[in-house]
């Protein structure tokens, strides 16, 4: 069979990635890339640098990634699929939730591959979590909790900190629970003079009835990446910077000081940090794409799934402009 061709537009931080991994997977060919900016960190090879997607498009594609600004997701998606192109758009899937409805509504109305570089979901800490969570391990699950904090990246200059950063730990928190948010509220601040919000900290619920906590921000000099499942047999911690995922068991020792025995509502057990196969994210996500291009399996994250993600992320914000919860979010998905 032969080689899907592939077309990569926005060469920038996010994009030369993509390029390398495009390359580097078998069954995919990388045959256009695009980008008004030109190519400054050299990605192109020997291809021409297209100056837009229609000029992608006409370079005779089968899929693309989109890894340009968020702002111009709907109008280079929209594109795509009115010309019939399978794509991967970066997160968050659009600007707003109306944008974002717009894209997946018109791949869905295509009988198009339309997905998400939530990429997260493909840290294979957190689908190992994810397994081990599905399997009861943990038994019924109470919290999730997540930090995702470092220092404010440059390259990003149209969204804040709740759409590019939070929205990775909304995805993971509602697939690795397999149940959507019901409830959200969050408080937000603006500290390093930009237009949009630089840190976070949300609360909520999922409609499972696990309750959810996110602090996230681009004001620490540390950076954290960290997912945090607690249940009744346990916590399991996923780093996800590191790829490591460790379970803290309860103890089943009973613990005989009584004056510290009265402060706990569980003891401490074994903890043990489990081994398994560490693959590069992107990779992984790169292949569930071409191999849902050839409908091989389905295990992308959809534009509708990325549409739900951006109306929670929305919903934090509303939340922090007038101090009261978002409820029912689960409605409309």
């Amino acid at each position: 069979m032969a080689a899907l061709r592939a077309g990569l537009i926005g060469l920038g931080a996010m994009g030369r990635h993509h390029a390398r991994v495009l390359r580097e997977i078998d069954g995919v060919d990388l045959v256009a890339v695009a980008d008004p900016g030109g190519d400054p960190f050299g990605v192109a090879g020997s291809l021409d640098v297209l100056p837009d997607v229609d000029s992608l498009v006409d370079a005779g594609i089968d899929m693309a990634v989109v890894a340009v600004p968020t702002v111009f997701h709907e109008e280079v998606g929209l594109t795509l699929a009115g010309r019939g192109v399978h794509t991967l758009v970066e997160k968050p899937v659009a600007a707003d939730s109306d944008a974002g409805r717009r894209l997946a509504d018109a791949f869905d109305s295509a009988g198009l591959v339309g997905c998400v570089g939530h990429i997260e979901r493909f840290n294979p800490a957190l689908q190992e979590l994810r397994r081990r969570v599905a399997l009861g391990e943990l038994g019924d699950v109470y919290q999730i909790v997540t930090r995702r904090q470092g220092p404010f990246p440059a390259r990003i200059a149209d969204v804040g900190v709740v759409k590019d950063l939070a929205s990775h730990d909304i995805d993971l928190t509602a697939w690795v629970a397999q149940s959507p948010y019901a409830t959200v509220a969050a408080q937000t601040t603006h500290r390093s003079g930009r237009t949009h919000e630089d840190m976070v900290i949300a609360t909520g619920s999922l409609e499972n009835g696990i309750i959810v906590n996110h602090v996230v921000n681009w004001l620490s000099p540390m950076k954290e990446r960290v997912t945090i499942v607690t249940g009744e047999r346990g916590a399991l911690v996923a780093d996800t910077a590191t790829a490591d995922l460790t379970f803290f068991a309860n103890g089943v020792v009973p613990t005989e000081w009584e004056a510290v025995s009265a402060f706990r509502g569980v003891s401490e057990g074994d903890v043990v940090r489990y081994a398994f196969a560490k693959r590069e994210p992107l990779r992984v996500e790169h292949e569930a794409f071409r191999d849902a291009v050839l409908g091989v399996r389905d295990e992308v994250v959809s534009m509708a799934e990325g549409l739900r993600t951006l109306e929670v992320a929305e919903a934090m914000l509303s939340s922090s402009r007038t101090g009261g919860s978002v409820v029912s979010l689960g409605a409309s998905g």
